[in-house]
């Protein structure tokens, strides 16, 4: 299924102990690239959820949150760091004695500074952390990729009336080009004749003009193309693999097809048809820009 690099999932629970969430967003992207903020007490978990999420995200530009948080907190206890403290204490009597200050500062004045007071846990079993994570990851993902392929809904109808619209326009050149020529052949048929009157016409010389100009302003070989690319653009929108590359790989040879066609054309409204063709093929490639 088509889908959108653009996205957004959470989801929030309590499991066995723990308030995790997880948070997922993404924009488009030429690659995959992930970033995360998590807990740093967590950290282990940031490449376990990359490799998750990418199994199920091939494109994008994916930014994740993990919060945790702990109810239980019977195994954690809180310690001093006494050489900092220490080191805070003298620094304080220091100033104090150099600027005739007055000590005031008291036991909870020296905790407030960074890092005197250090939060201990016992060590918790990354694994089962983990599965705790990855459920709610599950939850959040399957939301992100949802608004993903509903997005990719929408994408793929623009994209396929576009794409139709463009094969009427091919239709009506192939239809007309054919044309072009007949009319060529009598307006030079009519030139000759108001230039030498009534005298008899080299048929072979007016046969070979004639030639030419066909040859010119043949399309036949690029409407094929355009075609037959078009076709494969179907395809690939029907396609259940990330083809967001491959389409704007695409999406530049239809446009090469149209600038030919239209360095062809002699013909107005074979003309105006290409600048419709060039029109509809810039707001597809702008379409697929966000197509993983």
């Amino acid at each position: 299924m088509l889908k959108s690099m653009t996205g957004f999932g959470r989801a929030a629970k309590e499991i066995d102990g723990y308030v995790i969430s997880v948070e997922l967003k993404s924009v488009n992207h030429r690659y995959f690239e992930f970033n995360c903020r998590l807990p740093r007490q967590y950290g282990f978990a940031e490449e376990k959820l990359k490799s998750y999420i990418n199994s199920r995200v091939s494109r994008g530009k994916v930014d994740c949150y993990l919060g945790i948080e702990a109810l239980n907190s019977d195994n954690a206890e809180v310690a001093v760091n006494h050489t900092l403290a220490s080191a805070y204490l003298k620094a304080l009597k220091e100033i104090g004695d150099t600027y005739s200050l007055k000590a005031d500062y008291d036991a909870a004045s020296i905790a407030k500074f960074p890092e005197v007071l250090v939060v201990k846990k016992a060590e918790e079993d990354e694994e089962k952390v983990w599965s705790y994570i990855k459920e709610v990851t599950d939850e959040a993902i399957n939301k992100f990729v949802a608004m993903r392929e509903t997005e990719g809904a929408k994408m793929k109808a623009d994209v396929g009336s576009r794409a139709a619209y463009i094969l009427d326009c091919v239709k009506f050149i192939e239809e007309r080009s054919p044309q072009t020529v007949k009319e060529y052949n009598d307006k030079l048929v009519a030139r000759v004749h108001e230039i030498i009157g009534d005298a008899s016409l080299d048929e072979s010389r007016i046969i070979q003009e004639v030639a030419i100009y066909a040859d010119k302003v043949a399309v036949a070989e690029e409407t094929v193309r355009l075609r037959s690319h078009i076709e494969q653009l179907a395809t690939f929108l029907n396609s259940e693999e990330p083809i967001g590359r491959k389409m704007d790989f695409l999406v530049q040879e239809m446009n090469r097809e149209a600038n030919t066609i239209g360095s062809k054309a002699s013909d107005v409204s074979i003309a105006r048809k290409v600048v419709d063709i060039k029109a509809e093929i810039e707001k597809i490639r702008e379409q697929i820009q966000n197509i993983e």
